[in-house]
């Protein structure tokens, strides 16, 4: 006879593969720019991508943002464990298990400060074609961002911009 075990095995960051948050703004229907963070794995953990992908799904779920559900408003969760902040000219993204940094630039830190939170798209879907270290065109951002199986398989979240400052 087999049983199954009703524990959870514990979470290892290292499932996730390569970890990527890229800041870009672009102009909102209201006229002025919105600050993004997309956030993506290259899908290179040992399990290759179908593993990243159900690490990435996991680490959404168990930090309460649902994949391909409605937008989840940080200002209105205060209890939401995902924060933003904003110091120093970098951004670093907190949750459980994991805390992701990038330099943004200043294009985005003019319309964080302005707005005074950033939209994180957080998605499952791998970018194995985002080499770490190398540029990406704002073209090849466009079509992985904006592809409907990105957005789909992702957790959208506004997250207030808090700071060291107070």
């Amino acid at each position: 006879m087999t049983s199954t075990s009703s524990e959870t095995r514990p979470f290892n960051v290292a499932d996730l593969g390569t970890l990527v948050v890229m800041p870009w703004s672009g102009e909102a229907p209201d006229g002025t720019d919105m600050p993004y963070l997309l956030a993506y794995s290259l899908g290179d953990a040992e399990g290759g991508e179908a593993a990243t992908t159900a690490a990435v799904k996991r680490l959404l779920g168990d930090s309460g943002l649902p994949v391909g559900g409605d937008v989840v408003d940080g200002a209105a969760k205060p209890s939401l464990p995902v924060t933003l902040l904003v110091e120093a000219g970098s951004a670093v993204v907190t949750m459980p298990n994991l805390n992701a940094q990038c330099t943004p630039p200043p294009e985005w830190l003019a319309a964080v400060e302005e707005r005074g939170y950033a939209y994180l798209v957080f998605t499952t879907r791998p970018w194995p074609e985002a080499e770490p270290g190398k540029p990406v065109t704002p073209e090849a951002l466009a079509a992985f961002a904006g592809a409907e199986e990105t957005l789909t398989a992702a957790a959208h979240v506004v997250l207030p911009a808090r700071s060291l400052r107070g």
